[in-house]
């Protein structure tokens, strides 16, 4: 019987190869197709759903099809023996659908449709493993986008003074007039809560609690990217002064998790950090007018990118479901081809020559030294990717070098012949897929006209990166870390600028704070004197004495008989 991992696997993957040469197809002809299927007609109001295919939607949807039927085959292994397979499967195929909803919707209304989906399903895929670690990243996470939803929704609403959901008509519209700037604003809102830019960050290192391969997904081509591809088709509406700002709070979230990243112990996370560099580096030069980079650089990232997960997936599930650097050490010796998948992402990740991020990692560079804007948006720009390279190594040095550590050998083999086969799928585009998408995207060559020095500029700070991150890397077991003497700082910057803390401390800390001192103060105190508990004390008071009086007849009848009598016996004297 075939198992339902093989069936999802093997349909994505062929609908996959249909829409990439569908893509091609509409890519030659300049061509674009807008579907309208009607709803509901009710009078003369026609409730409309508008489907876009063109090059780049299918393009995308090609993409995320393909690395979800990898992740699916993988996922038959890793989640090996979990009594929910199906379950777990089936919510990875509705997380897909989410996004292949988003990816073809010129409305807004149905990318809400879309978003909310890939929210909700994202939420109990992150609550997958039932452990309060899980429950408290799991609404961490969906509060969050919760947030981007609501924007959503405003902006849906403010559109009904415009006649249509369908923005594609109002694009260039958007950018002079002043009331439909507030739409813009929305959406950059909300993709900045599902992209996790500045200050909606915490959520995404908090998501590594789902299992690896919902990671894989979710990293590359799903949730987070729902954000940038959605920017991406507002691009044409950005006005200077938004995109100056945005550019700079998608700059410092680049820098912020390329910094944390160096900090980090947990694989996942690390990976995960980078992941938000990488995002920080698309919004950048989405916001320096160039989308169509912003775009190459989306379909090569998710492409090293749910490699990269699915190595660390493999590391991970070999080790026992340990995740700490610290314990790794010598893998390359026993897991030889997961660690060369890994090595082959992660230079891909850094832009080594002629890897796959080589192709939009170096070509967004030398179109930003062109195109110099400041001296702070050159600098950022090439301290991040500095820093990109500088984790890179520190990983690959704690993991895959060097002696065993504290972990047990006997666990460890590269035997996991369908985890590699759905890796080995991967491989092939992770080399070759950046100067394919290169010459299917720019049919007329990017020409760069750069001085030697500035040309070489990338190459060199990958190189400086390496050094640091080796120098960052050396340390043996019985070693004090040098980080530890400034404690805090290190912690400051692990902790990506105490986000965490302000979004789940800062948020609900003061509210039960004050929710606990008003119950104190007059739930139980004041209200409960003169309220409830007043009323209650009077009238059992007052019962109680009636009961008295009830309860002695007799004895108080005969006692007024008396009293009587006295009372007249002294009027008669």
């Amino acid at each position: 019987m075939l198992s339902i991992c093989l069936i999802y696997s093997v349909m994505f993957i062929s609908f996959s190869f249909f829409f990439f040469f569908f893509s091609i197809y509409f890519m030659i002809l300049d061509y674009m197709v807008m579907l309208e299927l009607e709803m509901v007609t009710l009078n003369s109001c026609c409730i409309m759903m508008t489907i876009l295919f063109d090059w780049m939607s299918l393009l995308f949807m090609s993409f995320v099809l393909f690395i979800s039927s990898m992740v699916i085959f993988y996922s038959k292994e890793y989640m090996f023996g979990d009594n929910n397979l199906n379950r777990f499967i089936m919510l990875v195929v509705m997380f897909v659908l989410s996004m292949m909803l988003l990816i073809i919707s010129p409305n807004l209304i149905s990318i809400l449709l879309g978003w909310d989906g890939l929210g909700l399903v994202s939420y109990c895929l992150v609550i997958y493993y039932q452990n309060v670690k899980s429950y408290n990243a799991g609404m961490l996470t969906a509060l969050t986008n919760r947030l981007g939803d609501v924007a959503l929704l405003i902006a849906i609403s403010w559109m009904v003074n415009y006649g249509s959901w369908n923005f594609i008509y109002y694009l260039f519209f958007m950018k002079s007039d002043f009331m439909m700037k507030m739409i813009i604003i929305l959406v950059i809102f909300a993709s900045f809560t599902k992209s996790a830019q500045i200050p909606f960050s915490s959520w995404l290192p908090a998501a590594m609690a789902a299992p690896t391969p919902v990671s894989s997904l979710v990293h590359s081509s799903t949730l987070v990217t729902a954000g940038v591809y959605l920017l991406i088709r507002f691009n044409f509406s950005f006005s200077l002064e938004i995109m100056m700002f945005m550019l700079f709070i998608s700059s410092m979230t680049m820098f912020m998790a390329g910094l944390g990243a160096n900090f980090e112990f947990d694989l996942k996370k690390i990976i995960a950090l980078s992941t938000l560099s990488q995002l920080g580096l698309m919004m950048s030069i989405l916001f320096l007018g160039e989308w169509q980079l912003a775009f190459f650089h989306l379909l090569t990232h998710a492409l090293f990118k749910a490699l990269l997960f699915m190595c660390a997936g493999c590391i991970i599930h070999n080790l026992n479901n340990c995740q700490d650097i610290r314990y790794m050490g010598g893998l390359v010796k026993q897991m030889p081809l997961t660690c060369s998948f890994l090595n082959i992402s992660n230079l891909s990740l850094c832009g080594i020559p002629f890897l796959s991020g080589f192709y939009s990692k170096d070509l967004i560079l030398e179109v930003m030294s062109m195109n110099y804007l400041n001296l702070y948006i050159y600098v950022i720009f090439y301290i991040s990717t500095g820093l990109t390279s500088c984790y890179t190594i520190r990983l690959m040095y704690y993991s895959l070098m060097g002696n065993y550590n504290f972990n047990s050998l006997s666990m460890i083999n590269d035997s996991n012949k369908i985890m590699l086969q759905g890796m080995m799928g991967l491989i092939f585009l992770v080399i070759m897929g950046g100067s394919m998408l290169m010459w299917l995207m720019f049919p007329t060559p990017v020409f760069i006209c750069l001085p030697f020095f500035m040309k070489m500029m990338t190459l060199m700070v990958i190189l400086l990166g390496f050094w640091l991150g080796y120098q960052f890397s050396m340390f043996y077991l019985n070693y004090n870390l040098k980080i530890l003497v400034l404690y805090k700082f290190s912690m400051f910057f692990s902790l990506m600028w105490n986000m965490p803390f302000l979004s789940t401390f800062g948020v609900n800390f003061y509210p039960l704070y004050l929710g606990n001192y008003y119950y104190k103060m007059f739930d139980q105190g004041w209200y409960e004197f003169f309220g409830s508990q007043n009323i209650f004390k009077m009238l059992k008071n007052n019962s109680m004495f009636m009961q008295i009086l009830f309860n002695n007849n007799l004895k108080i009848y005969l006692i007024m008989l008396v009293l009587w009598i006295i009372i007249l016996l002294m009027n008669l004297f």
